[in-house]
């Protein structure tokens, strides 16, 4: 294992991605909720808002800048980590390679703008157009590396000649089929994840017994995104679903254990599996709810594992993320819902504990389920880099050097993991919302 340069390749990539993925998730969710409170607080003339945003920009800051260093360190180990695929289709992807770096250098130059001029311009809404760039500049700069890995998923904009590609069409390669399902999805579920982590911590401080109306006010409006944006993952995920019935057959049905080509298939949830036998125990079947999900028809056919060579399946283990995916999505759909629906409705409290509890514990969940998602995204790829073209082993660096970088970026990465969260609790707690407020440090 430790002289594998391949598995050390696939772990090093693994952790790397698994890092930033949380950075770049909270760098493209949080921003649209900065402009949002902002706005809000300008129309109302109301400085819990413009506080808001403020103390929300401050954290976005420093999560930007971890999230700088991690993406740093994936470009240089696709090269280095990966130079066979690197040498065959960068330039198939250099196009949104270069359009994402753009995006980011566009989001960081109005951040810094932004970040600065705080109370000065007369009229404050000069101020909050600022914000419109970083909302762009964010969720362009994750449109863009999506693309990348749709392309992998579903490679278009090249002819294959002599193991070459060549008559390259970037917008072909870019805009491939798996492009709007798989853009859309990164999206929304950037946004409630983002929603979820701001929610949470107003649950946390309310929980605590700090009840300034600043804390409601916050965990209100990340609600409000927490249900749209639940509610459009849920669609999104639908979206995805049918895609993968189409494109991709043999991930969907690895995802779901199910082996045999059959109509009116049935989704599975959980159990146990008997890879020799193809049996499942202890599973929870929901009828028809496969051919629902690939074709919206309750009668309709659904590819097998079978029907693929056993040497092309993905690895079984990713049903069970598929699952987590599922069911923690589910659960903040839920959360959302049942919050608005205690807020107005007056017989309800939307303070109460064991809900605050529930919303506390969505900001972790969403995490994971980001994380949970990315892992059947790549691992449901498998053994393809690039499917149909190129398989992971055969472009995988064959430097006997891997392990030590394996070490040294995985205690770089733990580094970052203590410390961001210590310096994002030293800033906020030096800082509390009650000080500033009662210092009128916020100006209309």
């Amino acid at each position: 294992m430790l002289e594998d340069p391949v598995l050390l390749s696939r772990w090093l990539t693994f952790i790397t991605l698994g890092f930033h993925i949380i950075m770049a998730t909270i760098g493209v969710g949080i921003p649209i909720f900065i402009s949002i409170a902002e706005l809000i607080g300008i129309k109302k003339k109301d400085h819990h808002y413009i506080l808001l945003a403020k103390r929300w920009t401050r954290g976005y800051t420093i999560l930007v800048a971890v999230g700088v260093v991690t993406g740093t360190i994936i470009g240089f180990q696709l090269s280095l980590l990966w130079p066979s695929f690197m040498q065959s289709a960068g330039h198939v992807i250099s196009l949104p390679l270069f359009m994402e770096t753009f995006a980011f250098f566009f989001e960081a130059i109005f951040l810094g703008i932004y970040l600065y001029t705080w109370d000065r311009f007369k009229n404050p809404i000069f101020h909050w157009m600022l914000s419109i760039p970083i909302v762009i500049g964010s969720s362009a700069s994750a449109f863009f590396i999506t693309t990348v890995n749709a392309f992998m998923n579903t490679p278009r904009g090249f002819d294959l000649e002599n193991g070459a590609f060549t008559n390259v069409q970037p917008f072909v390669a870019m805009f491939n089929p798996a492009m709007p399902s798989k853009v859309s999805h990164v999206l929304t579920t950037a946004y409630l994840t983002g929603a979820f982590i701001l929610a949470a911590i107003a649950a946390f401080h309310l929980l605590r017994g700090k009840t300034h109306i600043y804390y409601k006010k916050a965990l209100h409006l990340a609600m409000i995104g927490c249900f749209v944006f639940s509610v459009a993952t849920i669609v999104n995920g639908d979206i995805s679903g049918k895609f993968l019935a189409y494109y991709q057959p043999e991930k969907l049905a690895a995802a779901e254990w199910h082996f045999e080509t059959t109509d009116r298939a049935k989704l599975l949830l959980g159990g146990i599996l008997n890879e020799d036998e193809q049996e499942v125990k202890f599973g929870i079947e929901i009828p028809y709810a496969l051919s629902i999900l690939a074709f919206n028809r309750p009668s309709a056919e659904v590819i097998g594992l079978n029907d693929f060579p056993q040497d092309l399946w993905p690895p079984l283990y990713i049903h069970y993320f598929f699952n987590l995916m599922i069911m923690i999505g589910m659960f903040l759909a839920a959360v959302s819902f049942i919050y608005l629906v205690f807020y107005y409705f007056n017989r309800f409290n939307s303070l109460n504990p064991w809900l605050l509890r529930a919303i506390l514990l969505g900001g972790p969940m969403a995490i994971l389920s980001i994380e949970f998602g990315w892992i059947l995204t790549e691992v449901g790829r498998q053994p393809w880099i690039l499917r149909g073209y190129l398989k992971v082993a055969e472009t995988a660096t064959t430097s006997g050097h891997v392990f030590e970088m394996l070490i040294l970026f995985s205690l770089l990465y733990l580094a970052l993991g203590i410390l961001l969260p210590v310096i994002l609790i030293r800033l906020f707690t030096k800082k509390s919302v009650e000080s500033e407020i009662d210092k009128h440090h916020i100006i209309l």
